[in-house]
């Protein structure tokens, strides 16, 4: 099926998501829990579907998948109880979670998205903090636009690395201010590549979403799980709100995913995960596992 017949059939559909996703009854996959998102006021699925593996220059796994594959897994991931979705500009998933809103309920789900200062190109952080401002407020108004969405529920700066990122991207943390202020943006919070910039974030208030990496052998984080966990803490302290990414290691811990998600519901500050299945068998697989490693902290 071609894209633009794909779409013909999508855009005529008024039935539920039975036109990609198992049915709904006599499956044997339990919903995750439901948790409150730190002082946000957000409350979605402890789960989250990523929609960004190996992802960059606006393209994943998820998203060279095809529409059918990467739309019928969102349709499956809402049927299965995940009301969370992990999007990002560099993924390029945008009209594809657009696709999936023509059956999913705007309500009912919660977006999250990135935006990555690198597009603007390699001096991004050199340019003046008008440019960064007006650079990032014409993104905000593109996202939108291309999930046909009025509101996106959670923003993060992507891949921040520096020390001192929030002085570096001064305008664009204005922007993400600005457009919370203006109602288009729920809470605001950053991802993170580097310890350094795991602390500073931690210190900032305005942080309000922590998207951070971690997992029991410390691959592909930004440190050890002793040096990451107590800063991941720090933002749990001051109601902001901890979202575990590189649960099973970017699937180089593929083999120990049990220990994986045993490790992670086990960290009673971690209020969601994100996960970036591909297909939906991996998806069960990984809702089946956290059913039976339940996290005794939740917050719901």
């Amino acid at each position: 099926m071609n894209r633009r017949k794909f779409l013909s059939v999508l855009s005529a559909s008024t039935a539920s998501s039975n036109l990609f996703a198992s049915p709904a009854v006599g499956h044997d996959v339990p919903a995750p829990p439901t948790v409150t998102l730190g002082n946000t006021g957000i409350t979605t699925s402890r789960m989250a579907m990523g929609t960004g593996t190996r992802g960059s220059k606006m393209m994943s796994n998820h998203t060279r998948a095809g529409f059918e594959s990467l739309v019928g897994l969102m349709l499956h991931a809402y049927e299965r109880g995940i009301r969370f979705f992990d999007l990002a500009d560099q993924y390029g998933s945008h009209i594809y979670f657009r696709e999936a809103l023509r059956q999913i309920p705007r309500d009912k789900v919660t977006i999250l998205t990135k935006y990555q200062y690198r597009f603007d190109g390699k001096d991004a952080l050199k340019m003046d903090h008008e440019d960064q401002k007006r650079a990032a407020l014409k993104a905000f108004d593109r996202f939108r636009f291309e999930m046909k969405i009025d509101v996106i529920d959670i923003m993060l700066l992507h891949n921040v690395i520096t020390p001192n990122w929030d002085q570096d991207c001064m305008g664009y943390v204005e922007a993400l201010l600005e457009a919370k202020e203006k109602g288009i943006i729920r809470a605001l919070g950053m991802s993170c590549h580097t310890l350094q910039a795991l602390e500073r974030a931690a210190e900032l208030d305005w942080v309000e979403v922590a998207l951070s990496r971690i997992n029991p052998d410390g691959v592909i984080m930004d440190g050890s799980p002793a040096e990451v966990i107590p800063v991941q803490q720090r933002f749990k302290a001051r109601g902001a709100s901890v979202i575990g990414m590189k649960i099973f290691g970017n699937g180089k811990l593929a083999g120990k995913r049990d220990a994986c998600m045993r490790f992670a519901q086990s960290l009673d500050y971690l209020d969601a995960m994100s996960i970036g299945a591909e297909t939906p068998e991996q998806m069960d697989d990984n809702l089946r596992l956290m059913h039976a490693y339940p996290h005794f902290a939740l917050n719901s």
